[in-house]
């Protein structure tokens, strides 16, 4: 999770890492739920007529604090950062207007928890994963992400390269979180990683020597590095396993009549390059850390 200087890299490069995941990153559409018909979908994704939790409204969950560059200003309504612009992009393609967008406040771990929800979906860095497909439906990805680790510049694991090189280290991360999974299944430290309820914590015990690096996703690092934690510098990204690439995706109630409706919604975003461009304006920071291997 989660989370802007927009000038730390060259434009060139960003356009061909954008342009390369738009057109070779495996899209996983799956979402858990039944998807009806192509006449019955049409129909049911009409404007106007979508079951939603609040007549005429859309209501879209994410946590507080809402990191840059996902959100600007702690600010999920501003339609600035990468995910409020991606929510009201998607919102305008079900037909709902920006003034029509209700933003409610849902911890990041109760999102994807089995249980009802009472948004129609949330947005939140939340990686698509066959485990939280169990408790809840996703739509198509929105974004892919790599992990990656962030150290200080004077720390012996600033200059590592490789994931061998930071077994050793006291590594970090959020609770639940596939950064947390990436230090217990790609790393695979010999000591126990530190577990935090918000990256707020963890940057906080990385400036206080609590730990050795943490893991976040790549956008958030350089956002971290350049604006909270001038004196950390982004070690290294992991490279896709197997060739899969993380995505992102809006969480939906299990069984929501709205997750084929949505899922079009995204479909429809990066089929029209709207996601892409919306990477670029929000996310071109993050195309330039070298792959640990």
């Amino acid at each position: 999770m989660h989370l802007t200087a927009r000038s730390l890299l060259p434009a060139l490069p960003a356009l061909f890492v954008i342009a390369a995941a738009t057109a070779c990153a495996p899209q996983d559409t799956s979402t858990g739920a039944d998807a009806p018909s192509s006449s019955s979908a049409a129909s049911s994704c009409d404007p106007g007529v979508l079951a939603t939790e609040a007549k005429g409204k859309l209501t879209v969950g994410t946590d507080k604090p809402a990191y840059a560059p996902w959100f600007q200003d702690d600010d999920p309504a501003s339609g600035k950062g990468f995910e409020s612009a991606v929510t009201y992009a998607v919102a305008k393609a079900l037909g709902y207007e920006k003034n029509q967008v209700v933003w409610q406040t849902v911890p990041f771990n109760n999102s994807f928890a089995p249980g009802e929800k009472n948004f129609d979906f949330d947005i939140n860095q939340i990686s698509i994963s066959d485990e939280r497909k169990k408790a809840v439906d996703f739509s198509s990805g929105y974004y892919d992400v790599r992990q990656a680790v962030i150290a200080l510049k004077d720390s012996p694991y600033a200059k590592a390269t490789t994931t061998a090189a930071l077994k050793d280290a006291k590594l970090g991360a959020q609770v639940g979180t596939t950064s947390l999974d990436t230090i217990n299944q790609v790393i695979k430290p010999t000591r126990q990683p530190a577990v935090f309820q918000k990256n707020d914590f963890a940057k906080s015990a990385l400036r206080n020597g609590q730990v050795d690096a943490i893991v976040v996703d790549l956008p958030t690092a350089f956002y971290i590095t350049s604006a909270e934690v001038p004196d950390a510098k982004v070690v290294g990204q992991f490279a896709d396993s197997a060739g899969a690439a993380e995505q992102f995706g809006l969480v939906l109630d299990k069984g929501s009549a709205l997750t084929s409706c949505v899922s079009q919604a995204v479909d429809g975003l990066r089929a029209d390059g709207t996601l892409a461009a919306l990477e670029k304006q929000w996310l071109s920071d993050a195309v330039d850390a070298p792959v640990l291997k």
